[in-house]
């Protein structure tokens, strides 16, 4: 089980994991050995709350597929069992990031004596550019 909060649990059997040959560097051992993971985690068919459900698939990520799948590849460690836990903390991270609610902006405005404090010195450095143009006899 994949623990998402205190209440929130994914279950072993949602999360589906593939190995693959990793790319780059890694001489015989990367083209024999499929070390690399693909994760993938379908959000309609899980058991997580709607509100998971709903923030997930808003999410301009191109992790999560028009079909709303989350595929993650992992190839950062050598060993598969790595590349697995790997896949497994980044879903994890994912999963709580969308949780985290964005707190509100309150349009603010500018002061009235810093309106004025920044007329002043615009003021001040048009004048002192006016200085440096050609001398008028």
């Amino acid at each position: 089980m994949l623990q998402i909060s205190s209440q929130v649990f994914i279950p072993d059997h949602e999360i589906q994991f593939e190995a693959i040959r990793a790319q780059g560097a890694g001489g015989q051992n990367v083209n024999k050995v499929s070390s690399a993971i693909h994760l993938y985690f379908n959000i309609n068919a899980s058991s997580l709350p709607l509100f998971y459900k709903e923030r997930l698939l808003a999410l301009k990520d191109r992790r999560v597929s028009k079909e709303g799948v989350i595929v993650i590849k992992a190839q950062r460690f050598r060993t598969q069992e790595k590349n697995r836990t790997d896949a497994l903390e980044r879903l994890q991270a994912l999963i709580q990031n969308a949780g985290v609610q964005q707190k509100a902006r309150r349009p603010t405005k500018p002061s009235r004596s810093s309106q004025e404090k920044r007329m002043n010195r615009k003021t001040i450095r048009g004048k002192t550019k006016a200085l440096r143009g050609r001398v008028v006899e």
